[in-house]
C-alpha cells in the first residue's frame, strides 16, 4: 500500500501518533549502532545490499536481478534474503527440488531465473553469511536483498531504492506513512536509485531531484523505469506479445501493481484484475476461483497474465496450469539517461576494488 492512495490516507492519518512511536523506536536502535552499543560485522569478501527505508515495492528483485546479470559472467555470486512468508526457520540453501515455500517467493525467482548463482534463506543474516561461505567456499560476491535496516552486518556497497511516486524525502514512518527507518539512514548508501521514473523523463527534473536528495561526496544517484518484456507461458515457457485487442485477467499478489497495470491499460483492449496481498500463498479455491473469473471474460481473444513473483507460487498446482493459458509478465529496470555503464561501472570497481585474494571471514 502506498501513501498517496486517497482512500487510504484519512485512515492513515488517523494512525499518525503511533507513527511516533516507531519513529522513537528506530531512532533509538541507530542511535546503539552508531555509538557502538549494538555491534557490525564486516566480512572479508565483498557484500552489496539492495535495500530501501520503506514498505512496499520499490523494485528490489529486478534490481537484484539486474547486478546478477553484470557479474554473473565474471564472479562466483550468492544471494541472500530473509525469505519472507516461507514455511521453515533458519539458514537454507536452495537446491534441486527447492519450492517458493521453502524459501520464499523472491529467492526461488532467484534461483529459477540464475541456477548457477548460490541462493540462500536466512533470518539472521549475521549467522547465515558464514554458513553460505561454508556451503560455498569459492563464493566472490553476495549479493544481500532487502538488508538496509539490518545493520548487525555491515555491507561494503549500499544500494538504497526509493519509488519516484512515493520518495523517501516525503513519507513519513510507518503506519501513517511507508517509512521503516530513518530518513538519514539514507547517508549510509553509496548509490541511491530512483526507482519506477517516467521513461520520457527529463533533465530538469533529474536535476529537482538531485538537489532534493542533497547527495553527499561519497553518493552517486541513477534513474531507472519499469521495462516490460514479451510475457511467458508458466510451464512452456514460449513468449506470446499481448495482442492489442486481448482482454487480460491480471492475477496479482504483488507491493504495488500500479505500473503493470498502467502498462496493461496501453496495451491491451482491456484487464480485469484478481487482487491478493503481498506474498499471498495460493490455495486451490484461488484457483477455482481464477478460472471461473477467466471464463466469464467475454471476449474473442483473451489470457490470463500474472507477474514472476506470483508465477513461483503458482507452480505447485502443475498439471492443472495446464488448463489455463497463463502468461508471466517479466519485468526489468532500465536505466535512464544512458547512465547504464557509469551504473555497472560502480559496481564492477567495487568488487574489483574490494579484492578477490582476501580471506572469507
Amino acid at each position: 500500500m502506498h501513501f498517496n492512495f486517497y482512500l487510504l490516507r484519512g485512515l492513515r492519518l488517523l494512525l499518525f501518533p503511533f507513527s511516533f512511536v516507531m519513529a522513537l523506536v528506530v531512532m533509538l536502535r541507530n542511535k546503539l549502532y552508531d555509538w557502538n552499543f549494538f555491534k557490525t560485522t564486516s566480512f572479508n569478501l565483498p557484500l552489496i545490499c539492495v535495500g530501501n527505508v520503506s514498505v512496499g515495492g520499490t523494485g528490489k528483485s529486478p534490481m537484484t536481478e539486474m547486478l546478477i546479470g553484470w557479474l554473473q559472467e565474471d564472479f562466483q555470486l550468492a544471494t541472500l534474503s530473509r525469505g519472507y512468508k516461507r514455511k521453515t526457520k533458519g539458514y537454507l540453501l536452495a537446491g534441486e527440488g527447492t519450492t517458493a515455500l521453502e524459501i520464499g517467493d523472491e529467492p526461488m525467482q532467484f534461483h529459477q531465473k540464475f541456477p548457477h548463482v548460490a541462493v540462500a534463506v536466512g533470518e539472521e543474516r549475521i549467522v547465515a553469511v558464514p554458513q553460505l561461505l561454508q556451503d560455498r567456499p569459492d563464493t566472490d560476491v553476495i549479493i544481500l536483498d532487502d538488508a538496509f535496516q539490518h545493520r548487525a552486518i555491515s555491507a561494503g556497497l549500499n544500494i538504497l531504492l526509493t519509488d519516484y511516486s512515493n520518495p523517501y524525502w516525503y513519507d513519513w514512518f510507518l503506519p501513517s506513512g511507508d517509512l521503516r527507518d530513518e530518513r538519514r539512514s539514507v547517508q549510509r548508501a553509496q548509490i541511491i536509485v530512483v526507482t519506477k521514473c517516467p521513461p520520457d523523463m527529463g533533465p530538469t527534473e533529474k536535476q529537482k531531484i538531485i538537489q532534493r536528495i542533497k547527495l553527499l561526496a561519497h553518493q552517486q544517484v541513477f534513474f531507472t523505469c519499469l521495462q516490460y518484456a514479451t510475457p511467458y507461458h508458466i510451464l512452456t515457457a514460449e513468449t506470446k506479445s499481448l495482442p492489442a485487442e486481448a482482454a487480460v485477467l491480471l492475477v496479482c499478489g504483488i507491493a504495488n501493481p500500479v505500473p503493470l497495470k498502467k502498462h496493461l491499460e496501453k496495451h491491451v483492449a482491456e484487464y480485469h484484475q484478481l487482487s491478493y496481498s503481498d506474498h499471498h500463498i495460493f490455495s486451490i479455491d484461488d484457483l477455482r476461483e481464477m478460472e471461473k473469473r477467466f471464463t466469464q471474460l467475454e471476449h474473442n481473444e483473451k489470457l490470463l497474465l500474472t507477474t514472476e513473483k506470483d508465477a513461483v507460487r503458482l507452480l505447485k498446482f502443475g498439471e492443472e496450469l495446464k488448463r489455463l493459458p497463463l502468461y508471466v509478465q517479466p519485468v526489468q529496470h532500465q536505466v535512464l539517461f544512458g547512465e547504464a555503464d557509469l551504473f555497472k561501472k560502480a559496481v564492477v570497481d567495487f568488487v574489483l576494488h574490494f579484492g578477490k585474494t582476501q580471506t572469507h571471514a
